[in-house]
């Protein structure tokens, strides 16, 4: 080994030997588990198979919505929570983080208030035009997830920690570095965690110019497939597609044109607006809900600690404050 080598192997070896709890996975959920942790004064070092910059994190339309998840307390509490700190770090001005006001329409008879409605505090229904039956008001933030990664990334080595690109094979491997690890891979839990229950979701998104838009608008119950469009400060984000068990992030030109369709006749504005791009990518979902436990079997040496969090699905943004409070809970308190 060279020189060079050996001061880079003994200045990982200090690193590691100063490590608390280590994180695998540096999606949102991870890199926000990392954060968490830290607030609470551990030593944390996260191994990353991508770099954040590249996990499936980025081509989320990343508004706050609890999409595709079942009326669990748990999970509301999670949604609130992290509606409460996305909107002050909107207020502090945390890079690509904004309060967006959101209008659902709604196609099914109009009964009473979602069941995530208290998570967001401030939404309010009215009647609405054939073929509508209500129109929903509320405040959802909205992140642009590259600036978010990277402010999560830079707050975290801010504070003494570490990211490294380090695939792991199997998780036991991670108590080589601490004694309390947090699974937060994503559909690599899959195999890592040697649960079934998860499984990808293929999502596909178009992104157009924005020639203007400030209101998020959903047509939550458009037969054709789930339409929503989400503007940005430089584009606006179209969708989509929820396809359980799709694998593959192939480009698909007619899905493609379709949303666009069915986005424009959502929102007019929209019609000439040039298409600049499209984001395929695949949600890490699971069966029966998010994991977020203390595994009896952590597979590790004696005192070890195994924390999963994963399977947050299409609402990893959504859930990801308060699930990772949650983390840090069972992590450092048991």
């Amino acid at each position: 080994m060279t020189i060079r080598g050996q001061r880079h192997e003994r200045r990982e070896r200090m690193m590691m030997a100063a490590t608390d709890v280590v994180v695998v996975g540096g999606g949102v959920i991870g890199m926000t588990a990392a954060v968490a942790l830290q607030q609470r004064g551990a030593r944390v070092t996260v191994l990353a198979a991508d770099d954040p910059a590249d996990t499936v994190s980025t081509v989320a339309a990343a508004v706050w919505y609890p999409s595709h998840t079942d009326q669990d307390p748990r999970v509301l509490r999670w949604a609130r929570e992290t509606h409460a700190e996305l909107g002050r770090q909107a207020a502090d001005g945390v890079p690509g983080v904004v309060d967006r006001p959101t209008r659902m329409l709604l196609r099914h008879p109009y009964a009473s208030p979602p069941w995530w409605a208290e998570a967001c505090g401030d939404l309010v229904a009215e009647a609405a035009r054939p073929p509508y039956t209500a129109l929903l008001r509320f405040t959802a933030p909205a992140v642009e997830m590259s600036l978010y990664l990277a402010w999560l990334r830079q707050r975290l080595e801010a504070g003494g920690g570490r990211v490294l690109r380090r695939r792991v094979r199997r998780l036991a491997d991670a108590f080589e570095i601490a004694p309390t690890v947090v699974n937060a891979t994503g559909l690599a839990a899959g195999q890592l965690a040697a649960d079934p229950a998860v499984h990808p979701v293929r999502g596909h998104l178009v992104l157009v110019a924005n020639p203007g838009l400030t209101v998020s608008v959903r047509d939550e119950d458009d037969p054709a497939g789930i339409t929503y469009v989400h503007p940005r400060r430089h584009d606006v984000v179209l969708g989509g597609t929820y396809q359980p068990g799709v694998g593959h992030t192939a480009p698909d030109p007619d899905t493609a044109a379709a949303i666009r369709r069915r986005c424009v006749a959502l929102v007019p504005a929209l019609a000439d607006a040039p298409v600049l791009g499209e984001r395929i990518g695949l949600r890490p979902a699971r069966h029966g809900g998010p994991r977020v436990e203390v595994d009896p079997d952590p597979a590790g040496p004696p005192g070890s600690r195994l924390v999963h969090a994963y399977g947050h699905g299409g609402a990893g943004v959504t859930l990801s404050w308060g699930s990772a409070a949650e983390v840090a809970d069972l992590a450092l308190d048991g």
